[in-house]
C-alpha cells in the first residue's frame, strides 16, 4: 500500500519526507444558526444569518528517515504560508481545500533521532472544492450548465462584449468592456486585471450569479459573443 500525502501551496510533503494518515479528515464542518425564541411558541425560529464555521483539521504525519533535516526544512516552508492557501491530500484526490496552518509542530522523536511523528493542524474553509470546478466551460450561444452538487456555487465568469448575460433567474448587465469583463461572483468584484469595472456592471437582485444544484440555464443577449466559466463546485 502507497503511503499517503500532503499537497499543500503546491510544496510536496514527501520532497520533505513527511506522509501522512487521514482518518481526521472525513467529517464536515458545524452549521451556524441563529435561533430565536418567541415567547409562548414551541421551538424556536431560524434567523436569516446562516452558514458553514470554519473546521479544524489535523493531519497525524510522520517522517521515517533523515528526521532532522527533514522536520526542519518542513518547518520553515509550512509556517511560512501567509493566509489561506490551497491544501491537497491523497485521500481526496478530486477536492482541495483553503487552509491556514495553525502551527505548533511538537514531534515524538523515534530510533535515536532518525524518525519521529507529529501533528500538522490547519484551520479551513469549509467548503471542498471539486478539481472539476476548476475546468473552464467556454459558451457561445444559449445552453445550459450542471451543478452536480447539493450547495449554490458562485462562479468566476469571463464576458466578452456589451450586453445582458442571464444566468436562470438572474442577469449581469455589462454596459462597456474593453474586450472582456471578468466577475468574480464570489468576492463580488467585476474587473480586468488590475483595473475595477464595477462602474460598467450592474447585477438583478442587488447579487451576483450562482449556479444552483442541478440545471442552470445560460443566455447570451445581444451584443455578448461568449462567456468563459469556471463554476467552483464544492460540497461539504
Amino acid at each position: 500500500m502507497s503511503r499517503q500525502y500532503l499537497i499543500i501551496d503546491g510544496h510536496d510533503s514527501r520532497d520533505y519526507g513527511v506522509y501522512i494518515s487521514g482518518q481526521g479528515t472525513f467529517g464536515s464542518p458545524a452549521r451556524e444558526y441563529e435561533l430565536i425564541d418567541i415567547p409562548g411558541r414551541n421551538g424556536a425560529l431560524i434567523g436569516q444569518e446562516r452558514r458553514f464555521e470554519t473546521e479544524a483539521l489535523t493531519y497525524p504525519a510522520f517522517i521515517v528517515r533523515n528526521f532532522k533535516d527533514n522536520i526542519t526544512a518542513f518547518r520553515g516552508m509550512i509556517a511560512s504560508r501567509d493566509g489561506y492557501f490551497r491544501l491537497e491530500d491523497t485521500y481526496h484526490p478530486d477536492e482541495y481545500r483553503l487552509a491556514i496552518y495553525r502551527g505548533g509542530l511538537e514531534p515524538d522523536v523515534l530510533d535515536n533521532n532518525r524518525a519521529g511523528r507529529f501533528d500538522i493542524a490547519f484551520e479551513c474553509k469549509p467548503q471542498r472544492f471539486l478539481k472539476t470546478g476548476e475546468d473552464t466551460v467556454t459558451m457561445t450561444t444559449t445552453g445550459t450548465i450542471n451543478n452536480p452538487t447539493d450547495f449554490d456555487a458562485r462562479p468566476l465568469l469571463r464576458v466578452y462584449g456589451v450586453g445582458v448575460l442571464g444566468i436562470g433567474s438572474q442577469s449581469v448587465t455589462i454596459s462597456e468592456a474593453d474586450v472582456y469583463t471578468d466577475i468574480d461572483c464570489d468576492i463580488m468584484e467585476a474587473y480586468k486585471g488590475t483595473a475595477s469595472r464595477n462602474a460598467y456592471v450592474t447585477v438583478s437582485g442587488n447579487d451576483f450569479p450562482t449556479f444552483a444544484p442541478g440545471t442552470n440555464n445560460i443566455s447570451l443577449g445581444s451584443g455578448i459573443s461568449r462567456v468563459e466559466v469556471t463554476p467552483r463546485w464544492w460540497r461539504i
